[in-house]
């Protein structure tokens, strides 16, 4: 797993071949692309055609049906805002990674229950930042964490500093990549 992974949010099927060129010319083969829009399955199956080099993998998946349009889209990772009992038992029945979002012992617990021991913390900035992911690693050890929502250039750095984080997630990539390959072109 890469240690930077990009929340993508294709609205048009074109923004596929603007935004995966900038994340890879800045260095990032890997992308999370959102299901909050309409054309996320066919952006996933798209991406995964055109873009070999780029591990493509769907998130903001809510439910079963998402996910099951995400692996037939081909999907390599699904990242879900919350935990999912049903989402999980079909990532687990496929071996596909699954990185729920926990941000509670509770939810936690119910992740490791499916053998998953890497778990997004979202939003991290609202739950605690890194004072609570460390808190949190001392009842479950085991567990790696993706920290997304508040998580900026600005304390990047911390973040990744912490033994416990697996990547971090986050939109600014996207926006970031975009100016770079911009300014290429000029």
């Amino acid at each position: 797993m890469e240690k930077f992974i990009p929340v993508v949010v294709i609205k048009e099927l074109s923004e596929v071949d603007t935004i995966l060129p900038a994340l890879a010319y800045s260095g990032i083969h890997t992308a999370e692309i959102t299901f909050r829009t309409a054309c996320a399955k066919e952006a996933i199956a798209y991406a995964k055609k055109n873009y070999p080099d780029m591990e493509i993998g769907a998130g903001t998946v809510i439910n079963r049906q998402q996910c099951e349009d995400a692996l037939e889209a081909g999907a390599t990772f699904i990242v879900s805002p919350g935990f999912s009992p049903s989402v999980a038992a079909l990532c687990c029945d496929k071996e596909i990674p699954y990185y729920p979002g926990c941000v509670t012992p509770t939810e936690i617990m119910a992740a490791l229950e499916y053998g998953i021991t890497t778990v997004k913390f979202f939003p991290a900035n609202i739950y605690g930042g890194l004072k609570a992911l460390k808190a949190l690693s001392a009842p479950f050890p085991q567990i790696r964490f993706i920290p997304t929502g508040g998580v900026y250039r600005s304390n990047l750095d911390e973040f990744l500093a912490f033994d416990k984080i697996a990547a971090v997630g986050g939109s600014f990539f996207v926006k970031e990549a975009l100016e770079a390959y911009q300014k290429k072109g000029e």
